[in-house]
């Protein structure tokens, strides 16, 4: 790919509006723009998690994880355009089984809390369900593929599940909600 980038202050979206992959400009609050904006927020998170120490092979996923959210971005920016694969999310369902066989079953509500690794993995969880919800409003309003909006939805299943992973690194564990109702057995 030649280069693409030649200027990054070009003063076009001055007026409130943005520049699609397609050379169409819309509003910067379009739904499509907002869309896009979340899963840049969601890389951007998830190159903060990578500056922490991880095992490699989580390290490895979610690099790749990062490169198939660029491609989601690009799709989303090009109306009609395909680039993330459907394979992409089978990859996510392969590891999300993989990291989940190998955490003790869940039976209380965790807090999004713990290690720092763990944390920013909530964080990127939390912020994948707001592209997800972002992706699900655009598709609402246009015509959309369903393999983004299932990346989203199996990345943020994926997120809670390594959180619980980075958490018993070095002897960690979940951080248990305290509700006051199921100590007094009220149940959940």
């Amino acid at each position: 790919m030649g280069k693409r980038l030649t200027q990054i202050a070009t003063r076009t979206g001055d007026d409130g509006t943005t520049g699609l992959g397609d050379n169409t400009r819309v509003h910067k609050h379009h739904l499509r723009v907002q869309a896009m904006g979340d899963v840049d927020e969601l890389n951007s998170f998830l190159g903060l998690l990578l500056c922490e120490s991880l095992p490699d092979e989580v390290r490895s996923l979610l690099v790749e994880v990062q490169h198939q959210l660029f491609n989601l971005g690009g799709e989303l920016s090009i109306p009609g355009f395909e680039l993330l694969s459907a394979e992409a999310v089978i990859t996510l369902d392969e590891a999300l089984e993989a990291h989940n066989a190998a955490l003790p079953k869940l039976e209380e509500f965790i807090l999004p809390a713990g290690s720092r690794a763990a944390s920013l993995a909530h964080v990127c969880r939390t912020v994948a369900r707001r592209a997800e919800r972002s992706v699900v409003a655009l598709g609402a309003a246009e015509t959309l593929r369903d393999a983004p909006r299932q990346y989203l939805n199996r990345l943020s299943d994926l997120m809670f599940v390594l959180a619980r992973v980075l958490n018993r690194m070095n002897g960690g564990d979940d951080v248990y909600w305290k509700s006051k109702r199921m100590a007094e057995g009220g149940g959940a």
